[in-house]
């Protein structure tokens, strides 16, 4: 301990920085959804509190809350609630760099000097006795690797240099330097201090005591009336050092303060320590120190130098987090698979919509080749919520092709399909909210039988109330009727509905259009009126008056029948070459994206490859067509535009109010009755037409034509 007289150079304890885990997902959740590649400085604030215990020294701190919210409106200044006794609030500046290499590359000492100059400005602009926590103001640079998980920071917290240095006269207990009485006043009035929200983290402040041993702590701003005759005076601060013989770091600009806006010479000082949350005297220091105005401090033009980077186990070099480990596996794999969709936002792709994707939940009716494919590429665009429904059950052939299966699903008769993918989805990503159905899609052409009935029906309903809880449908079953029930339904209920359909080396993938009642307006028309009174809203058109978009069944001169029945093995499996299903997998989440991202969604136009429509062909995300077919012998592909039909077995005026008049009823009547569907749509007497309609062949020789004979 330093005696009174020692005439040593006063020597302080270096702050010592404590970051927590949630100020790196702070910066990273900024990072990634609010600052891209911007790498300018951000604003952000620290904490510490005096020392509270005799052994362990109290770090500045930086919590979730230091950094800007995540919010693009508002101040970007970090939101900071004052007046709580634990958390003094400093400011701060973070520099995070983009690549490793910047962050090496940084001036330090030239960011250094700009903080310190900063201090300067404000001790002699009066902003430091006005608002005394910008004498601790501190510096951070970083750089996130979000792959990794991995946080290399560098503090500094700036200090001007005394040069000369400060000379310690006297440093002891405050307890020893104060009387029985001054101590008892002197306490009193830290606790009371401390205690009020409006002066709890103001951490400088003077201590003046009178001839009577009473004790006064006023602001700095207050000085001139504490320097009355006769009485002590002590320049007081927060101090979050436990060493009995070194005050700590906040003292050095207070004294540049002191010495510079106030020209004193000889300071005493109070280094204020806790115990438990009141003052603790033993453990605070009292101090006095001799300070010769350094040449040059005068002109305010000229910034003394400045110290402050922190050490690494007294070495001047960066320290390093890796908060892999930590962190919970799933949420770990939030944070990756998220990273690629994030970081398209930063150049390539900003407007892209994180929120509808994770939001949005998907139908995948079908849940082989294609549905594999699909739920794959939809969790890869950050679609979390998934529903798979097939009844099938997983066979030795199908790993092979299905992605979401292994050996294991196909053992002992082989696991349902649904169930399987879904587990396996969730072994992929965790955090998925998948869901598989285990149920047949009834279909026209395949009859049932009245004992049958009860349950098909069931399934009908349940098919019905999956779709109207999804926001898109994905029809991916290999057959042509297994896709009418749901179309049919898509179309009453105007959701997004994708179809993706194989041949053996080419592919479909489209969307359809609105339905017949493409309004809200209609729907509600049609749920409290008669079904005459709302006629008229079926239509071909959309509401802004253009022809609406066709479904898969709308080219079709037939209804949908049994095309399993007395078929070869070769027929009865989905023979396609194993690089057919992927493309057009990728392509049909493709195109949902590009409905998602669309302007008018569901009820955008068609448009097609080198269109000069003038269309949305300008949209981040291209053009956005109707039909998409693929040929793999001529490594061809083409987009094209089919409208809807007035005759379509799925989604005409005539098929969907038949299906709103009489329900379950219609259904089991298109199921049980071939002919029913084109019959009820016309297509019955438009083939009577076209067979009895002959050509006149005209069987006269024009004289004139020259006839050649060979």
């Amino acid at each position: 301990m330093a005696k009174e007289g020692s005439g040593s150079i006063l020597q302080f304890a270096p702050f010592q920085s404590s970051v927590d885990e949630g100020f790196w997902h702070r910066l990273s959740s900024l990072k990634l959804n609010k600052f891209g590649i911007d790498d300018s400085p951000i604003p952000i604030s620290g904490f510490y509190a005096p020392c509270s215990h005799p052994q362990v020294s109290n770090h500045l701190t930086l919590l979730a809350e230091s950094l800007p919210s995540d919010s693009n409106e508002g101040s970007a200044m970090p939101a900071i609630i004052r007046g709580n006794r634990n958390r003094c609030s400093v400011p701060g500046i973070l520099y995070n760099t983009n690549t490793m290499e910047s962050f090496h590359a940084l001036d330090k000492q030239g960011l250094l000097k700009a903080e310190a100059k900063k201090i300067w400005e404000d001790i002699h602009s009066g902003k430091a006795v006005e608002d005394c926590a910008v004498l601790s103001r501190f510096l951070l640079i970083s750089f996130a690797d979000l792959k990794k998980w991995s946080f290399h920071y560098w503090f500094a917290f700036p200090a001007l240099a005394l040069d000369p240095s400060a000379t310690l006269v006297d440093l002891r207990p405050a307890s020893q330097w104060f009387t029985l009485e001054e101590a008892e006043s002197v306490s009193a009035e830290c606790n009371e201090w401390r205690n009020s929200s409006e002066t709890a983290d103001v951490p400088f402040f003077l201590v003046s005591i009178g001839s009577d041993s009473r004790a006064t702590i006023r602001h700095l701003k207050d000085l001139e009336a504490c320097q009355l005759d006769g009485q002590k005076l002590l320049f007081a601060f927060y101090d979050p050092c436990h060493l009995p013989i070194n005050p700590g770091w906040p003292l050095r600009n207070f004294l540049a303060l002191i010495c510079s806006r106030w020209n004193l010479k000889t300071v005493r000082f109070l280094c204020y320590r806790e115990n438990r949350g009141f003052a603790d005297l033993s453990l605070s220091l009292v101090g006095e120190a001799l300070i010769t105005v350094p040449q040059g401090w005068r002109e305010h033009q000229s910034v003394p130098n400045a110290v402050g980077w922190e050490l690494n186990k007294g070495r001047k070099i960066p320290r390093c987090i890796n908060l892999a480990k930590s962190m919970d596996p799933t949420r770990l794999a939030i944070s990756a698979a998220d990273l690629n969709l994030k970081l398209m936002r930063w150049r390539a792709l900003p407007s892209l919509n994180l929120d509808i994707l994770f939001s949005i939940k998907c139908l995948l009716l079908g849940a082989g080749t294609l549905g594999c494919q699909v739920a794959r590429m939809l969790m890869a665009w950050g679609v979390r919520k998934i529903t798979l429904l097939d009844n099938g059950r997983v066979a030795m052939s199908n790993p092979l092709r299905q992605s979401l299966y292994t050996l294991d699903d196909c053992l002992n008769g082989g696991d349902f399909k649904s169930t399987a993918a879904v587990r396996s989805l969730q072994r992929i990503f965790p955090a998925v909210e998948a869901e598989g159905v285990v149920m047949a899609i009834p279909m026209p052409g395949h009859p049932v039988s009245s004992q049958e009935e009860k349950s098909v029906l069931e399934d009908c309903r349940r098919l019905n109330y999956l779709i109207d809880s999804h926001d898109v449908i994905f029809l991916l079953t290999d057959t042509r009727e297994s896709r009418w029930l749901p179309a049919l339904l898509c179309a009453n209920t105007n959701k997004i509905t994708i179809t993706s359909a194989l041949g053996f080396d080419s592919f479909l993938v489209m969307r359809h259009g609105p339905g017949p009642f493409n309004s809200t307006r209609c729907l509600k028309a049609e749920t409290s009126n008669s079904l005459s009174a709302v006629m008229d809203s079926l239509t071909l058109t959309n509401t802004d008056g253009r022809h609406r978009l066709g479904c898969y069944f709308c080219n079709d001169v037939v209804a949908p029948t049994d095309s399993t029945s007395n078929r070869t093995l070769d027929q009865q499996c989905t023979v396609t070459r194993p690089g057919l299903a992927p493309i057009a997998s990728a392509l049909a989440v493709e195109l949902l994206v590009g409905i998602l991202h669309h302007p008018h969604g569901i009820f955008a136009e068609a448009e097609i490859a080198n269109s000069h429509s003038g269309g949305n062909s300008e949209l981040p995300l291209g053009i956005l067509p109707h039909q998409i077919r693929g040929s793999l012998p001529h490594f061809q592909q083409m987009t094209l535009v089919g409208h809807s039909s007035n005759s379509c077995t799925a989604c005409c005026s005539t098929v969907v109010s038949e299906y709103r008049k009489r329900g379950m009823q219609f259904i089991l009547q298109a199921i049980n009755h071939p002919t029913y569907l084109e019959d009820l749509t016309g297509l019955t007497e438009l083939m009577r037409s076209a067979n009895s309609f002959q050509l006149d062949w005209d069987d006269e020789i024009d004289a004139d034509d020259e006839c050649i004979e060979l």
